[in-house]
């Protein structure tokens, strides 16, 4: 009985030149499609599943677009600060269901911290899988990928760095506590560590409190020597002068005593209270995400928060949208450039085995003569496409993985590796149906000398 599928290797050993173009080719145009495929359903798993029903995102006055990536997707930085007594005045619109304040501004090994309230986890329907909620300030809910990638659990604590990039240089002296950790969303959230507001408030205060000590610290030492030679000069005068008003001083200091206390005690129990006030009303957070009761909000308080305010909204699904209609222009081209390429790959697929077929017709009418039948003929060719066409596969594969690896590496954009979800079996599929198409065409046109072969005629040429 004839091997088919050894003597089909065989025929592609034979012609390494072919069968290295016919693979390359045809991976090529698979890794593409893939590729753009790939990049196409993240970005709308990412907007559809990450917008967790915000119909506006209110922050500082800069790019809306920004401020949708920084505040929902966590993909840049902040357009700036907004005061959190300003922010929560817009919240009390009867046309607003919720609000969740943001504030951020640290990171810990690359992975942002989010100061937030108990709602946020719900924009998610992110739920703890081990430990508990926060329940003071520097308590912290780590995501199932930051738990996953640090090795950090429940109990355990760490320094957080200032800034959104990881670093060794600015790191803060409060220790955050691992009171909880999210089961997988496969959102945003696995890759944010959640506290309190608090204790972003906290650890930037304590941070300023520490750079506004030594720059005063520096100060002292640099008019230290200048005060002391100025008190040598005038102690002598100072000495007479003083003995000349201590009698004086003396006989109002009893006076006066039980009076400036009582007033006294009752200024700086103001003065507290006025400072308490002071520091609410000066509280910051970088963005307030908003849901609605109803569509109607969209068309009023958006232009009425950007025209009689200095903060900004931004419409996450619009700008999302807006987004993806720039890109879809790149994905397009990049798509019809590698349907160019698969077209290409089939033809030297094609040329390959034709070329096998019209250069070995005397073989192939031996085999006839031995009893093999034009059926098995024809398995011949089509197995040799078939291998082709697997090896492209794993190629095509394997050069969409290093290829995105790589890119991200450059691009030194670790927490985009995230965004990425992996292709469907249904996402794959059509791409496989459109190359098999192809080769199948190319050998279908391949294998017509073998229908119309006449082995006595070969056979008689043949010198």
């Amino acid at each position: 009985m004839m091997n088919v599928w050894k003597i089909s290797l065989e025929n592609i050993k034979s012609k390494p030149l072919y069968t290295f173009l016919s693979v390359f080719t045809l991976a090529l145009s698979i890794a593409l499609l893939l590729g753009i495929q790939q990049l196409k359903s993240s970005f709308k798993y990412q907007t559809e599943n990450n917008l967790g029903g915000i119909d506006l995102v209110l922050g500082a006055k800069g790019s809306p677009l920004q401020l949708v990536l920084a505040s929902i997707l966590h993909m840049d930085d902040p357009t700036g600060n907004i005061k959190y007594s300003e922010a929560k005045e817009i919240a009390k619109n009867r046309m607003i269901k919720t609000a969740v304040p943001i504030s951020y501004g640290d990171n810990f090994k690359g992975y942002r911290i989010v100061g937030t309230t108990n709602e946020f986890l719900s924009l998610y329907d992110a739920k703890i899988s081990n430990g508990k909620g926060v329940q003071k300030s520097l308590d912290a809910i780590i995501g199932a990928t930051v738990a996953e990638k640090l090795g950090l659990s429940v109990g355990d604590t760490f320094l957080s760095s200032h800034g959104l990039v990881e670093n060794d240089i600015d790191v803060h002296d409060d220790k955050f506590t691992v009171v909880g950790i999210l089961e997988p969303t496969y959102k945003v959230i696995d890759r944010l560590i959640v506290t309190k507001l608090e204790s972003i408030w906290d650890v930037h205060a304590h941070h300023d409190h520490e750079e506004e000590s030594h720059s005063e610290h520096k100060n002292d030492e640099k008019h230290d020597d200048h005060d002391k030679h100025e008190s040598h000069e005038n102690h002598e005068e100072h000495e007479h002068h003083a003995d000349e008003h201590q009698d004086h001083a003396d006989e109002h200091h009893d006076h006066d005593h039980d009076k400036n206390e009582s007033h006294g005690n009752h200024e700086e129990h103001a003065d507290e209270h006025h400072d308490h006030e002071e520091h609410n009303e000066n509280r910051e957070i970088t963005s307030l995400l908003i849901s609605f009761k109803t569509p109607r909000a969209l068309l009023t308080l958006p232009r009425r928060i950007n025209d009689q305010t200095n903060m900004q909204a931004a419409l996450p699904k619009f700008e999302l949208d807006k987004l993806y209609s720039y890109t879809g222009i790149g994905f397009k081209t990049i798509t019809w450039i590698a349907y160019l390429i698969l077209l290409i790959s089939g033809m030297i697929i094609f040329i390959s085995l034709y070329k096998m077929v019209k250069e070995r017709s005397f073989d192939l009418a031996l085999l006839r003569t031995f009893g093999a039948s034009n059926f098995q003929l024809i398995k011949l060719v089509t197995y040799e496409g078939l291998m082709i066409v697997l090896s492209a596969f794993v190629l095509g594969f394997g050069l969409i993985k290093i290829l995105l690896h790589f890119l991200f590496q450059y691009m030194q954009t670790d927490y985009l590796k995230g965004v990425l979800q992996p292709l469907s079996f249904n996402e794959i599929v059509p791409t496989a149906v459109l190359v098999l198409i192809i080769i199948f065409v190319s050998i279908a046109v391949a294998i017509y000398p073998i229908l119309k072969m006449k082995v006595s005629t070969i056979l008689s040429n043949e010198k």
